[in-house]
């Protein structure tokens, strides 16, 4: 019977355990023995810093998954303190990596507000600069008033910059000298010299074998169109008053926060939180490990109810629409000086597009000189900033406010004749527009067609203004509209805001002009928009929040989404709102109406009502339409406003053109593209 284990296996067993016991104590014996002292030196000459690694912040998108706004990964240039310094003549090799970056075509940081030439004066400082200034200042037991040569004295002596240096040489040294210092005084990040740096100038220091510099991954953002600037906003560094909240968040002192737009609305969703990583170097200066204490965890991405196509139409129409009544108007200074163009779903009030005019680019708002040299005004978003008096596109609120308070009903008729005249004897007799003519006999459906401003003279003088002013209310007039933009609220005509404004009493003339949209309204073109769209759906006004949803950073969970808020209902009957709505029908469908040269021939049909506003004597008027279409299905309601347009049927043709683009991209088919789809 054969043996279970021969003797043979066993024995070559035990020569390959011996085998590999011998190579292992050889190996330790070479650790250890000969080359321990050389790991020994290493390690004690081996430096560990901690890094902070910068997280990428969300994308923004519109509401087909277009992105709008992204990232782009880019080389920033750290300067490292405790290598720079060590070197014999740390001030020579600065100036080394100075003129390196200029011959690269790079730009380097430098954040001491003093000129960079004699006299030396402190130049205009950010809240960041000033909360630096007065640490070091204070560190160097230097007054809070210190003048900036005296500064700069006490640079020369504490960095021991040598007199051979000229007097720019001097500045440039103390600016990055300073930089390094004032982080050693207050707790901020780590100095970045370089962001973006090319890869020329990183080439270039290493080539010149310079130390003191780190090369790490930075994110800066990245816009993918030139729209809707007013709508999307720009990052940039924190202000001191930004950073007094946003520190309790847990944001670095150097953050860049959205200050604009949705860069700033939504900054607690696209703010990613940074992560840590242990750098190891050897003595020269060369990386040797790299270790995540904490992994940076990006932003989460931002799809918005813009529709990029619709917010292109709506920038070009705005734009040539002003553009023409300029050029048929030649002889007129400042007509058409600006104006606002705005988009809104019908059912459920969301922004599809919002322009503003005069504007701007964002792609280049920070190059050169642009931001200085913007066209006065550019800035303001004045779909949801400016304010404007309604004029007659206020009428249909005062027609539903006097039929649903029973002061009149659709069946009744008042005879227009051109003036007023109830106050006559007062001495105050104002006159319908069609003056010297009249309108004749009018019910409330062709009141609002002919814009009859007796007829609705006589609405006022029969209401309280307190009912007229609790319809405006809730058509949303003067009241927040839900966007998350900044915007300004304006304000319905009372007694109450006369009395703020003037410090007048309220009279049955203001009453008069409150009804047809004159006195002391002011509303923005936002506001109008979801008023009209509140008119089309009969009675119901949604929030206007720009908020579609929000998902993580790589797309697969949703984070938050988009609630249709009703904020106010307009509670009328039917049939009230049937005669109205079939009065701003035939301002776009009827001979008679102000918009039928625009409309009459429109398919599908389209309500409307055109505005003039009276701004001062001697001044050309605003010129303010809405309108909404299908007229038998409402989808999109419009507000157009121009500043010293002349009138308001002199801007439909602005709202026409957005209509036809808006028909046509609802033709384009989005359903192919799954939930989580990215459009290019």
């Amino acid at each position: 019977m054969d043996k279970p284990i021969r003797p043979g296996r066993i024995a070559a067993l035990a020569l390959i355990l011996i085998a590999l016991m011998a190579i292992f104590f050889v190996a330790i014996y070479k650790l250890q023995i000969v080359e321990g002292a050389k790991y020994y030196e290493e390690s004690l000459n081996s430096i560990s810093t901690v890094q902070r690694v910068k997280a990428a912040r969300g994308n923004i998108l519109d509401r087909y998954g277009r992105v709008l706004i992204s990232n782009t990964s880019c080389n920033s240039l750290m300067l490292n303190r405790t290598d720079l310094l060590a070197q014999e003549d740390p001030n020579a090799a600065i100036l080394r990596m100075v003129q390196l970056v200029e011959d690269a075509g790079d730009e380097y940081n430098d954040d001491l507000p003093i000129t960079m030439a004699p006299p030396f004066e402190y130049t205009e400082m950010t809240s960041y600069q000033k909360m630096l200034l007065d640490a070091y200042l204070a560190d160097a037991k230097l007054p809070e008033d210190a003048e900036a040569i005296e500064l700069m004295s006490v640079f020369r002596q504490r960095f021991k910059i040598n007199n051979n240096y000229s007097a720019q040489q001097m500045r440039i040294i103390a600016g990055i000298r300073y930089e390094l210092d004032v982080r050693t005084v207050i707790n901020t990040a780590d100095y970045v010299f370089v962001d973006n740096a090319s890869m020329d100038l990183i080439s270039a220091l290493m080539e010149n074998n310079l130390r003191g510099f780190d090369v790490t991954t930075s994110f800066q953002r990245q816009y993918n169109t030139t729209l809707a600037p007013h709508i999307l906003g720009y990052v940039k560094p924190m202000t001191k008053e930004q950073f007094e909240v946003y520190k309790k968040l847990g944001y670095p002192m150097d953050a860049d926060v959205g200050q604009e737009g949705a860069e700033l609305a939504f900054e607690q969703y696209l703010h990613g939180t940074d992560g840590e990583a242990v750098i190891t170097k050897n003595a020269a200066g060369t990386i040797t490990g790299r270790t995540y204490k904490t992994e940076p965890k990006p932003g989460n991405n931002v799809s918005l109810t813009i529709d990029l196509d619709l917010q292109e139409a709506a920038e070009r129409a705005l734009y040539n629409g002003i553009m023409k009544i300029r050029a048929d108007a030649e002889d007129k200074p400042n007509i058409a000086s600006a104006g606002a163009l705005v988009a809104v779903d019908v059912k459920t009030g969301e922004p599809l597009a919002m322009a503003s005019y005069p504007t701007y680019d964002l792609t280049t708002l920070f190059e050169g000189d642009n931001y200085n040299n913007l066209e006065n005004g550019a800035l303001v978003n004045r779909v949801t900033q400016g304010l404007y008096e309604p004029g007659s596109t206020f009428k249909p609120c005062t027609a539903i406010a006097a039929l649903t308070s029973g002061v009149v009903s659709t069946d009744e008729y008042v005879t227009c004749d051109g003036p007023f005249t109830k106050y006559a004897d007062k001495g105050y007799s104002p006159t319908c527009w069609v003056y010297p003519n009249a309108h004749g006999a009018d019910n409330i459906t062709e009141a609002i067609r002919d814009s009859c401003n007796i007829f609705f003279y006589t609405m006022g003088d029969r209401m309280k203004i307190e009912t007229l002013d609790k319809y405006a209310a809730e058509f949303g007039l003067g009241e927040r509209t839900g966007v998350e933009l900044p915007e300004n609220v304006g304000r319905m005509a009372s007694p109450e805001w006369k009395k703020k404004l003037e410090g007048a009493s309220w009279y049955a003339g203001d009453s008069l002009q409150a009804a047809i949209g004159q006195s002391i309204s002011q509303f923005s073109p936002l506001q109008l928009a979801e008023y009209c769209a509140t008119v089309a759906n009969g009675g119901t006004r949604h929030s206007a929040s720009i908020l579609k949803s929000v998902r993580s950073y790589d797309y697969t969970e949703q984070v938050a989404e988009a609630q249709h808020e009703v904020l106010s209902v307009v509670e009328s009957d039917a049939h009230n709102w049937q005669a109205v709505q079939q009065g701003m029908y035939l301002v776009a469908n009827h001979p008679n109406g102000s918009a039928y040269k625009t409309f009459g021939d429109y398919y599908p049909r389209v309500a409307a009502k055109t505005g003039t506003a009276q701004i001062g004597d001697n001044k050309i008027n605003n010129a303010i339409f809405i309108c909404y279409a299908p007229y038998d299905d409402p989808q999109v309601a419009i507000a157009v406003v121009v500043e010293r347009g002349t009138a308001g049927a002199n801007i439909a043709p602005i709202a026409r053109e957005l209509l036809d683009a808006y028909f046509t991209v609802k033709t384009v088919d989005f359903s192919v593209q799954s939930e989580l789809s990215i459009l290019p």
